[in-house]
């Protein structure tokens, strides 16, 4: 746990980088600091290591005032993953993700198997990449070389400083997922500067938006950021679309999915047509007899009589999601699909759909009924 008690940094002649700041990241956490430049956010992040000493207030890591620790041993102990990786140019990627291994004085042993499964853990293979230097990677190789030196040494505490703001934006989200798998198996206590409101509500169990010199302005979990704004200050910092945000924090729950009718691949093409005829569409859900999602037939496009069977007219459906997603997840496979719907699963476990309209009203209820813009609802799937 990390925790900072009434923490302020002057700058001479009354100029404050964070003043009166109190704040808590719960042992686990992943708490992202946002605001405009000049709010305080690196100052906060670096306060916790000893890189910036506060002017008054304490920093404490677990209990402990970091000011009676010792700077390098905190620093051992502290993960920190800056912008543009911060490589050793003349390391190898091995040795640089050895770096802490080394000074916590591990066997040459311990610290090749720490290299390998660092290196594999973010998704870099150690027998191609271990022995390249940084000029060979790419940006996102190099950031996720950065993870895995700020976690070799098994820190309880990773400060991240915009580690993925110079990237392109695929790269970019790619990694977003990536680290939020990573930290969902590691639970490590993370501080993550963002200026990017975006990237906060993808990433953080709470957000802290900081604003002009240094004070806390609100500190909660990004639905209740977005849904409701401290004062104008976050409304404004947030958006006027952060309605259209709360997709990404949004689950999607049972409660949200419609439920057109389904078949089984043995079903004859008239009981599959007073199906849809009841269910006044044009169109069926296709599952085995385990309930596992096989596709969509429409019955008016199968050639033969009454009693043919729809299993060999059975059309594959690429647009799912499984329950729990976020809406957003749920709104981009409907885009990327040109979908009218989407098959929402529990495993392999076929449920329901969900369709515009319940994508719109499950958002109307995120916000407490406020307007959002309207979804475009289709007819087909």
């Amino acid at each position: 746990m990390i925790r900072f008690e009434r923490v302020s940094k002057l700058y001479g002649k009354g100029t404050y980088a964070v003043r009166d700041l109190d704040l808590e990241v719960g042992t686990g956490e992943l708490s992202v600091l946002v605001g405009p430049s000049g709010a305080g956010k690196t100052t906060v992040l670096r306060m916790v290591n000893r890189m910036v000493e506060p002017t008054s207030g304490l920093v404490r890591v677990d209990g402990a005032d970091v000011a009676g620790l010792d700077k390098v041993e905190l620093r051992r102990r502290t993960g920190y993953v800056i912008q543009q990786a911060g490589l050793f140019p003349h390391l190898s990627v091995a040795d640089n993700v050895a770096t802490v291994p080394r000074l916590l004085g591990w066997d040459k042993r311990r610290v090749r198997s720490r290299v390998d499964e660092m290196l594999s853990l973010v998704g870099l293979e150690p027998a191609t990449f271990a022995g390249r230097y940084p000029s060979e990677l790419s940006g996102g190789q190099a950031q996720r070389v950065g993870v895995a030196r700020a976690l070799a040494g098994d820190p309880p505490v990773l400060l991240m400083d915009e580690p993925f703001g110079a990237l392109d934006p695929i790269v970019r989200e790619r990694l977003q997922q990536e680290f939020l798998q990573l930290q969902g198996g590691l639970k490590k206590t993370v501080i993550f500067v963002t200026h990017d409101i975006d990237e906060a509500v993808t990433l953080g169990d709470r957000i802290a938006v900081l604003g002009q010199g240094g004070r806390l302005q609100q500190y909660a979990t990004p639905a209740e950021v977005l849904a409701r704004p401290a004062n104008q200050f976050v409304a404004d910092f947030v958006g006027a679309d952060r309605g259209l945000r709360r997709l990404a924090v949004t689950p999607l729950e049972a409660r949200d999915l419609d439920y057109p009718p389904v078949v089984t691949p043995t079903s004859s093409v008239a009981q599959t047509r007073r199906a849809v005829q009841a269910h006044a569409t044009s169109w069926a859900i296709v599952v085995d007899d385990a309930g596992r999602l096989l596709g969509w037939v429409e019955p008016a496009q199968v050639p033969g009589g009454e009693e043919a069977k729809v299993a060999n007219y059975v059309r594959p459906l690429e647009a799912r999601v499984r329950l729990g997603s976020s809406l957003r997840a749920a709104f981009t496979e409907m885009l990327q699909h040109d979908a009218g719907w989407v098959a929402v699963l529990d495993g392999d476990r076929y449920l329901g759909v969900i369709t515009p309209d319940g994508l719109h009203a499950a958002l109307r209820r995120s916000v407490g009924g406020e307007p959002v813009p309207a979804l475009l609802a289709r007819a087909e799937p």
